[in-house]
């Protein structure tokens, strides 16, 4: 807990964590609502993703009932939110959701460049769930980060580079270190305080008055 209070504190200033997983659907359906924040917070706080790590590391492949307690939730977060979903990833086979390689390339566009990180993780989610590319891949990460104006050959070294993966663990170790156990996640920061906004899917209106509220409060000194 000491690493996570410290983590915290180093940025002792008001800010909004966005805790999420390229690959969880309700996060793909959240994504409309994380735009709006966005444009909420306009000219006020940053807002910093954190790489919740879902699946990191999974080596399994899905298995049958895994496929279909996947597309159950795919269908909950399609009927509740109106993101489309491309089902034609249930036909793939041997597949493994490992959500390590996506979140890392996340980070590694947060360090690339900070102000395309919620864009990139939008168009992460988009491109397997709409489109149904396997996001797993590294040149599948590598070619949407290009589509927004990050080169290969910029963004491949940062994303295989030792600093990326361990910020994308500490990340990881974060999330879970402040008890974080469903996403999406917004916390709101000001000073050392944190305040949870949500923890899981919530429609924008249902929090805004919250989110208003918050912004309007002076920052509180470190």
């Amino acid at each position: 807990m000491a690493d996570v209070e410290s983590s915290v504190a180093a940025t002792a200033k008001k800010r909004v964590l966005y805790f999420a997983d390229p690959m969880c659907s309700w996060c793909w359906g959240f994504s409309p609502v994380i735009a709006a924040i966005r444009g909420a917070c306009q000219g006020g706080p940053p807002i910093r993703f954190c790489a919740g790590g879902l699946r990191a590391g999974e080596t399994r492949p899905l298995t049958a009932a895994s496929r279909g307690y996947v597309e159950h939730h795919w269908h909950n977060v399609e009927t509740a939110t109106g993101q489309p979903f491309d089902y034609g990833f249930f036909d793939r086979e041997a597949f493994v959701y490992d959500t390590l390689p996506s979140c890392r390339a996340v980070v590694a566009v947060r360090s690339l460049a900070p102000e395309g990180t919620l864009l990139y993780l939008a168009a992460v989610q988009r491109a397997f769930y709409a489109e149904n590319r396997d996001v797993t891949r590294e040149d599948i990460l590598a070619a949407i980060a290009r589509d927004l104006g990050i080169p290969e050959d910029v963004f491949l070294p940062v994303y295989r580079s030792s600093e990326i993966l361990e910020s994308t663990r500490a990340d990881i170790r974060l999330t879970q270190g402040l008890g974080i156990q469903g996403f999406p996640a917004i916390v709101l920061q000001n000073g050392e305080s944190l305040a949870a906004l949500t923890i899981g899917y919530r429609p924008f209106e249902d929090m805004k008055d919250d989110l208003l509220a918050w912004l309007a409060a002076p920052p509180l000194s470190s």
